[in-house]
């Protein structure tokens, strides 16, 4: 029998989403399953980004340009003017999501055996994207007693190596919620150009910021315009998950070109999921003002509740609508797992991401989940209502 890839074989499966079977499972049993696993909002798709695909007068539904259209382009340059990033269109790549946006990033500027350096936790993803790549992720570790905020420089410094070509971190994070400061940003530009190294940030989350606080994007900052590369989508700003378009920024021209020779490989984004997109940029401030309030309160909520119940410890997330929360379990897999299987309250059950998957370090994030307040505040208190009986069951049982 032919065999499976070396490659293969190490690609992991998703912690978000390798345990739907089990949910899937509970549903079948007439068991209502609150998914607190999976960064999908409830927050409605602008309408007129629904109306643009509708309403199109297409009539051959053709390849777009390999890059985006120019139309398209264009328009994010207006967008991120309005957030003090001064681009040009030729600066941008449009990819299928900011998923691709990383592949060809990876695929760009590393070699088989390359080395990108990563705070953990991060999104699992992260760890198929290197695989894929032939890239070894090298984890510094940000720890919940300080909120993950970043590891100290030193502690990135000492893992650099001749094979390592970047650093890549998500402002604000998935999953900790965690808002990079300005002066965080300020030592990891220092560091990349003292050792000649790109800096990627995935800043899919910009928009979800809270307390008063501001995104500091990297391509605002100075002197590491060949150094910079910025990943983006529109899956979460606009609620749009399901069109897949994101896109790579960048100042140096080589990575542009480099990433654009990957973006004619598989030939174009998809076109209906751009006229969406180019729609979606006309989406007025309202509206976002309306979906930081929501989630700012769901927050709040989530936060308050968790922390109600004993043993538990919880980081406030400053951005982003995730949490990474530590369970008074040895395994939270086995638990995310068992509440799914064996255990109801009121016909109602609780589905949460383990939060081992966003860690490559062997065994950290054991008794951690990770959870997505992207449900209404009279559906997180029930779910944490639902999580805090279970616990009390499941270390009973144990």
């Amino acid at each position: 029998m032919p065999s499976i890839s070396k490659k293969g074989n190490a690609m992991p499966q998703s912690p978000i989403r390798k345990l739907v079977p089990f949910a899937e499972a509970a549903k079948k049993k007439g068991v209502k399953v609150y998914h607190l696993n999976i960064g999908q909002p409830d927050i409605n798709t602008p309408k007129v980004a629904l109306d643009a695909v509708k309403n199109n007068t297409v009539e051959v539904l053709s390849y777009a340009r390999s890059e985006g259209s120019e139309t398209y382009r264009n328009k994010l340059v207006n967008y991120y003017a309005k957030n003090n990033i001064e681009l040009t269109p030729d600066q941008i790549i449009v990819t299928t999501g900011g998923s691709e946006a990383l592949f060809f990033t990876f695929g760009s500027i590393m070699d088989n055996g390359d080395e990108v350096i990563i705070p953990e936790p991060f999104y699992a993803n992260y760890n198929g994207f290197s695989i894929a790549s032939g890239v070894k992720v090298v984890p510094v570790i940000s720890k919940i007693e300080d909120n993950f905020a970043l590891p100290p420089i030193e502690d990135f410094e000492k893992l650099i190596s001749p094979k390592t070509k970047a650093i890549l971190i998500c402002n604000p994070g998935n999953p900790t919620g965690y808002l990079y400061s300005k002066e965080e940003i300020k030592k990891l530009k220092d560091l990349v150009l003292k050792h000649d190294l790109f800096l990627i940030a995935d800043e899919v989350y910009r928009e979800f910021v809270y307390d008063g606080l501001e995104h500091n994007s990297i391509m605002k900052e100075n002197d590491i315009d060949q150094h910079a590369i910025m990943i983006d989508s529109v899956s979460k700003r606009y609620s749009m998950c399901g069109a897949r378009i994101g896109c790579v920024v960048s100042k140096n021209k080589q990575v542009i070109q480099t990433v654009l020779k990957f973006a004619q490989a598989r030939l174009s984004p998809p076109t209906y999921a751009l006229i969406a997109s180019e729609a979606a940029l006309e989406t007025p401030q309202s509206y976002f003002d309306k979906v930081i309030e929501e989630y700012l309160e769901r927050r709040n909520t989530l936060i308050t509740e968790l922390q109600k119940i004993d043993g538990v410890k919880v980081a406030k997330p400053k951005g982003a609508f995730y949490c990474i929360a530590e369970l008074p379990v040895d395994n939270s897999e086995d638990f995310a797992q068992w509440i799914l299987e064996e255990f109801s309250l009121d016909n109602e059950t609780v589905m949460v991401a383990p939060a081992g998957g966003f860690y490559s370090t062997k065994d950290n994030g054991k008794n951690q989940v990770r959870i997505a307040y992207v449900l209404n505040k009279e559906s997180l208190k029930r779910s944490v209502t639902i999580l805090k009986e279970a616990l009390q069951v499941y270390n009973r049982l144990k």
